[in-house]
Formats: C-alpha cells, structure tokens, sequence
C-alpha cells in the first residue's frame, strides 16, 4: 500500500507531490472567520500522524485540552471500505463518541459530498453543524498558538515569539519541505531518481540543523517555539518507521548526537511524551503505510532509551 493511497500525487518524475488542504477558514473575531469558542469544536487525530501529532502538543502546551475536545482514529486503516479511510474503530461499537460517525470520510462526505480528496487528519469538527471547518495541517497548529490565547493557561509558553516570528517561518519553511515532506517525498518516491533527490535534501538538512543545536538548546535558544514541535514530530518517528520504511536510511536519529539529544530533552517534557504514542506510529506505518505483505510490525527500538539523560538543560553553548 505504499504509494498506492497516495498515487495521485505522484507527478511523471515519481516525485511526490502532497495533495494540497481544502478546508482553511482560519479561527479569529472577523466576520468570515471561525470563532474562538470553548466547547464548540472537536479535533480528530492519529496519534500516528505527525501533522496531526503536533496539534496534540500544542494543546497540552496551552492549556487548550479542556477547551478543546479531541477524538481519535484507529491507526491501521480499515480494509472493509473500498476507500482510504480512517476508522473510529477504538471507540465503543466503532463510533465516535461524540459525533456518531464510524468514518472520518463520513464528516468530509457532509460536509462537502462531491470531495475527492483524502481524508485527511488532523480535522477540526464544528460540533454545532458535524462538519469539517479546518483541516490545515500546516496553518492550524499557528491558531492554537495565536488566536486562542483567551484560553490559554497562565503559565503557557510564548510558542511564536514576535521577535522570533520571521525568522521561525523561515525555518518552518525548510523544515517542512524538507524535513516533515521530505521523509515522504523519499518514502512514496516511483523513480530511483525522485528518491535520492528527496534523500540527500533531507540528511544535508538535517546536517545543518545538527550543526545548530550544537549550538543551543532548542532552535531558538533556551525556550520551545513552534519549529521544535515540528521538527520534533518527524524525529521521534524516525528510527521506528522512516528509516527502514520509508528507506531514509544514511543515518538512525540515534547516530546524531545533538538532535538525538535533543529529542530526548522534548521527550522527556510531558506534553511531548504524553501525546508520542509508538505503538500507535509503528502500526500505521508498517501495516498501512509502508509495503509489508506478512504484515509483521517491528518489536524495537527499545523506548526507554528516551529517557536517558541528555544533558542539554544545564549545556553551556
């Protein structure tokens, strides 16, 4: 099922060419924008999904758990529905909770009926209406940070720091295309050429981010900002599914010693460990993402190793 799900976003080169977001209303006080209400939406994640992954993150953050209501999908896609899906098979009797719904197609279907794209998480739900108001992977996780400080808790962190903005966008930037993209650009690649393009993109990438937290603790100096939420999504899925799944296989995550170490000092924060969920990435990946006909899931890496020390909140740079 590799490419197959993704098949046309595959361009004549075999690059892969992520579907573009169609639900982007952004969330404000304007008359065309989604209010900024408590209660009134529910997020739909995977905590396989690194896009979907970031949202969680954010939140825990914020404080936004309450404020928010989330439902989660099943990582393994269902093989009982002709199209790709995501099913609320976790819940009691397959059905989501709150919005009755066996199928995350299901509430793109209403919300549009002639939508031809995938299905995508994450999903923000108008629970007034059972629709699909945003599902901007790339911008969502920026409304948490700014639109939603009414609710954010005392002590939230600055997430998106004005003297810091453009030089985070930027970064986000390479992080995303690169990075985030890239792992897939080189995982759902149909050309030798396509794959070693995206390959060495990637790993001169991630040698320069190295390089840079050689230098600080996170990317920006010693406070969380929106690029280490992430950039840190696609490292902790690294080594458990990208480097063999998705043949990104120059060096392990573990082989770095800045950025493993540095994934280990998020991990080790509640709000990233409370919300990476390995058993839920390995099964996506290795039984709906990745060609594996026995459909056996790998036992390791042995997660404890996130825990060992690492040495970077007392690190003079």
């Amino acid at each position: 099922m590799t490419t197959e799900f993704v098949k046309n976003e595959v361009d004549e080169a075999g690059r892969f060419r992520r579907q573009k977001t169609r639900f982007i209303t952004p969330f404000g006080d304007g008359p065309n924008d989604l209010p900024v209400e408590k209660d009134r939406y529910r997020l739909i994640v995977s905590y396989a999904c690194p896009w979907a992954h970031r949202q969680l993150i954010a939140l825990k953050l914020l404080g936004l758990e309450n404020v928010i209501s989330v439902g989660v999908v099943d990582p393994v896609r269902p093989t009982n529905v002709a199209r790709t899906d995501w099913s609320f098979s976790l819940d009691q009797d397959a059905v989501d909770p709150v919005l009755g719904v066996h199928y995350l197609s299901e509430l793109y279907l209403k919300t549009d009926p002639t939508y031809q794209g995938r299905f995508t998480v994450p999903a923000v739900i108008d629970l007034q209406t059972g629709k699909v108001v945003n599902n901007d992977f790339l911008g969502l996780l920026r409304h948490w940070e700014t639109q939603w400080t009414r609710f954010h808790k005392p002590d939230a962190p600055d997430l998106y720091p004005e003297k810091d903005q453009a030089a985070i966008d930027e970064l986000n930037d390479l992080i995303f295309t690169d990075i985030n993209n890239g792992v897939y650009k080189a995982g759902f690649a149909t050309s030798q050429s396509a794959y070693e393009e995206a390959y060495d993109t990637l790993f001169d990438r991630l040698d320069i981010l190295e390089k840079r937290l050689s230098q600080s603790r996170y990317l920006f100096g010693d406070h969380i900002t929106d690029s280490d939420i992430r950039l840190y999504v696609t490292l902790v899925r690294f080594d458990v599914a990208y480097y063999n799944g998705f043949r990104t296989n120059r060096n392990r995550l573990v082989d770095f010693p800045n950025l493993w170490a540095y994934a280990r000092d998020l991990y080790q924060q509640p709000a990233f460990r409370e919300t990476t969920h390995f058993d839920h990435i390995k099964k996506h990946y290795h039984l709906s993402a990745i060609d594996n006909p026995r459909q056996i899931v790998p036992k390791g890496p042995d997660e404890s190793i996130l825990l060992q020390p690492h040495g970077r909140a007392t690190r003079h740079y």
